[in-house]
């Protein structure tokens, strides 16, 4: 079990600090995720998943289920994240992306690092940002953006059947999805949700931009 305190905190900063960065190529549209950890709280229940009442002081990331108004990828498993706005780093749009869709307002003492960038295929070069924001009692879900908040305690990553490779008949790179509950995310937000743990939580430099996305997520 993965306690959401300074130990933790200094540990991922460590191993991201120790990781080579690899950018992205090929895409035309730069967007930015945001990897939040925060402790474990009461929310929206998932099949498979114990429910609970109270703060926990487990560590969790923050995931999001998109709103079905949205016309590109409604319903679909996210993390806080959007399109890099000009004059943006990819920090400054996590940061603003997490406050528009959760209510999560932090500045860039938050930030730890970053890991690799991943190149979907919607064509966007997604730079995943690693944030620390540690104890969050009052997350708020935008209604125009997102259904419902999820903090999905980290351990749940480390479940010995994760990660799901679909190896397709035609060959290639199989497709990743990462189990949570009774349910699983597919890539790109399983890829890295993996790169996460194999990266932050257990110090392996661990590449993840040549998995394969479901043809759902590839619109």
């Amino acid at each position: 079990m993965f306690q959401c305190d300074d130990r933790l905190r200094e540990l991922i900063r460590a191993h991201l600090d120790a990781f080579e960065v690899r950018p992205g190529a090929g895409a035309a549209k730069a967007a930015a995720v945001a990897l939040a950890v925060v402790d474990g709280a009461h929310g929206p229940s998932l099949s498979g998943l114990p429910d609970h009442d109270e703060w926990q002081a487990h560590a969790a990331l923050i995931l999001t289920r998109r709103s079905s108004k949205l016309r590109n990828h409604a319903g679909q498993w996210a993390l806080p994240g959007g399109r890099i706005d000009a004059g943006e780093s990819p920090e400054d749009t996590a940061l603003r992306e997490m406050r528009e869709e959760v209510g999560l307002a932090l500045d860039h003492r938050a930030v730890i690092g970053r890991l690799d960038d991943f190149v979907t295929r919607s064509g966007f070069s997604m730079t995943p940002v690693v944030i620390w924001a540690g104890p969050q009692a009052a997350l708020e879900p935008n209604p125009d953006e997102v259904d419902s908040i999820h903090r999905i305690p980290v351990h749940e990553f480390m479940r010995e059947d994760a990660p799901l490779l679909e190896h397709l008949p035609e060959g290639g790179a199989p497709v990743l999805r990462m189990p949570i509950g009774d349910s699983w995310i597919a890539a790109p937000t399983a890829a890295i949700l993996y790169q996460f743990r194999e990266v932050c939580l257990c110090g392996r430099a661990t590449r993840v931009a040549h998995y394969e996305q479901p043809t759902f997520a590839w619109r």
